[in-house]
């Protein structure tokens, strides 16, 4: 345990921060998994699961949770998937 107030405190934010990242990512993970499985399965919200995954993938963005350019990459391989099933 750190012995400056300072430094106790920047453990337990980067806790907590680490908690609310690790939630987010996880729902973007499976956000990104419905997706691919609505247009795998050529379902008939499939063009609202894309549109929600890539809400989230900008947002995830916007947070610095992933890099602006796999966030675009992301996008991109979502609309090929969607435009191949139909």
């Amino acid at each position: 345990m750190p012995n400056i107030k300072s430094a106790a405190k920047r453990v337990k934010v980067n806790k907590t921060k680490a908690a609310a990242n690790k939630a987010r990512k996880s729902n973007l993970k499976t956000v990104l998994k419905k997706a691919d499985a609505a247009c795998a399965a050529n379902s008939a919200d499939k063009n609202e699961a894309v549109r929600v995954a890539i809400k989230r993938v900008d947002q995830a963005a916007a947070k610095g949770l992933m890099h602006k350019n796999c966030a675009a990459r992301k996008k991109s391989q979502l609309a090929k998937k969607l435009n191949a099933a139909g």
